[in-house]
């Protein structure tokens, strides 16, 4: 008898435990996911029950749902994305699952990479059962997973994935603005980065202690777009960009371009309702007209001679290490 935790979509399956080889669900209604920007212990809150539920019990009742990816370097209103993709019927979107993460680490530690695969195999399979018959699921991976984009899609071979990014100024403007915890959090995302092998940009180890928080964050923006670059060629057919300029200036046509390319059949009038478009997505706070643009002149204002001159280096740094600041291959 199939336990009924694995039957229903709302049990998230949230941590990995390699030592003990399990997954631990916690109910998470699709309410719930409208409500939190991401799916972590954070904004999720206490759980009232966890189920621990062998890996391999998990593998044998996986369903075969459809799964599609939002593959993102951060900044660039992914969560808005995915969030815009809860539309009952049709799809349902999951921001961030920690499980992945959970892998990512794991494999940093050393995880042998066949048994690693095993088991990113059977997250994914639990994270694609559907909330209603006939729904695909949209997941938007944490960046530090964006390492592995390359083994998820050869595991999934009938997903499709948007590559979202901000343009590096308005990334750099990001990390600027939001102070001391985003400027270490991006030599934290870098220093996974190295560890993964993804970053060749013709850099020492002792190069990056001599660059400033931003510097760190434009290699790191750097490392994510030759990536994405060389998933768009790999993957031709699955695979289109997104700029995050063009989702937030007509973000209802950005979410239907996407829902196209993933197979999803949602009328643009019915995304411009959706609740997601209206409200900041880690806040809930609702958009004032004009508020992206006015936080991203207020970010210059304070730090306009810092950001313009960290782009100008990285665009040098892009000529000499061959990587397009521009992608093609648009939805």
């Amino acid at each position: 008898m199939v336990n009924p935790v694995l039957g229903d979509a709302e049990w998230l399956a949230h941590r990995y435990d390699a030592v003990g080889d399990v997954f631990h669900y916690r109910r998470v209604s699709r309410a719930r996911h409208a409500e939190i920007p991401f799916l972590t212990d954070e904004y999720l809150g206490p759980a009232d029950r966890i189920e621990a539920i062998a890996r391999a019990e998990a593998a044998a009742a996986a369903a075969t749902g459809t799964l599609h990816f939002v593959f993102h370097s951060a900044f660039c209103a992914s969560t808005m994305l995915v969030r815009a993709l809860d539309v009952p019927g049709v799809s349902m979107g999951l921001s961030e699952p920690v499980v992945l993460n959970d892998l990512v680490g794991w494999r940093r530690r050393g995880a042998e990479a066949r048994q690693h695969g095993r088991v990113m195999v059977d997250a994914l399979a639990q994270l694609a059962r559907p909330f209603a018959p006939g729904e695909a699921v949209v997941v938007k991976p944490s960046n530090v997973l964006n390492p592995f984009a390359h083994a998820v899609l050869t595991m999934r071979p009938n997903a499709s994935a948007i590559l979202l990014h901000a343009p590096l100024p308005t990334f750099l403007a990001s990390v600027a603005r939001k102070g001391l915890w985003c400027r270490l959090w991006a030599r934290e995302l870098l220093e996974g980065y190295l560890r993964d092998g993804i970053v060749d940009l013709g850099f020492t180890p002792k190069d990056y202690f001599l660059q400033s928080d931003l510097q760190v964050a434009a290699v790191g923006w750097l490392a994510q777009h030759a990536l994405f670059a060389k998933l768009v060629e790999q993957f031709p057919e699955r695979v289109k960009t997104l700029d995050s300029d063009r989702l937030t200036n007509a973000p209802a046509a950005g979410v239907a371009a996407v829902a196209r390319h993933f197979g999803l059949v949602i009328a643009e009038t019915d995304l411009a309702e959706h609740p997601a478009l209206g409200r900041n997505s880690k806040s809930g706070e609702g958009f004032v007209a004009g508020q992206r643009a006015r936080e991203q002149a207020d970010a210059h204002a304070a730090y306009g001679d810092e950001i313009d001159k960290v782009a100008a280096w990285a665009e040098a740094v892009a000529v000499s290490a061959g990587v397009s600041m521009t992608l093609g291959h648009a939805v």
